[in-house]
């Protein structure tokens, strides 16, 4: 068992998700975040996001990839969130970084899918 987590523990520090911030919640600019968002991981695989009912610190996000859809109210810390496996960081205007936690079904094996996202104007 502590293989296991060891793996799991490694994978999510790889995707930068397990750092602690010593920020507190600060209300966002939701100009930066709100709107609809999309990319392409490495192999592929498209991806898009909406962003909505920013209200100070809290979101709501929708994300679709595939088979998977995904709603979630969020926090935002240090111009990220997260929600399910997933990472979301801007990084400038329009621009955002996606990290998603992957696990192969076949092996087991995870891995870290990671993408740019665009805002649609």
């Amino acid at each position: 068992m502590a293989d296991v987590m060891s793996i799991l523990s490694s994978s999510y520090k790889a995707a930068g998700m397990s750092i602690p911030s010593a920020t507190k919640y600060v209300a966002v600019d939701p100009t930066l975040y709100q709107g609809a968002w999309a990319g392409k991981y490495a192999d592929g695989k498209k991806f898009s996001l909406s962003i909505s009912q920013i209200d100070g610190f809290r979101a709501q996000v929708h994300y679709e990839s595939g088979s998977t859809s995904q709603y979630q109210q969020v926090l935002i810390k240090d111009s990220a969130f997260r929600f399910g496996n997933t990472k979301f960081t801007l990084t400038g205007n329009g621009k955002a970084q996606v990290k998603n936690v992957v696990t192969d079904p076949a092996s087991g094996a995870t891995y870290i899918d990671s993408a740019v996202a665009t805002r649609a104007t």
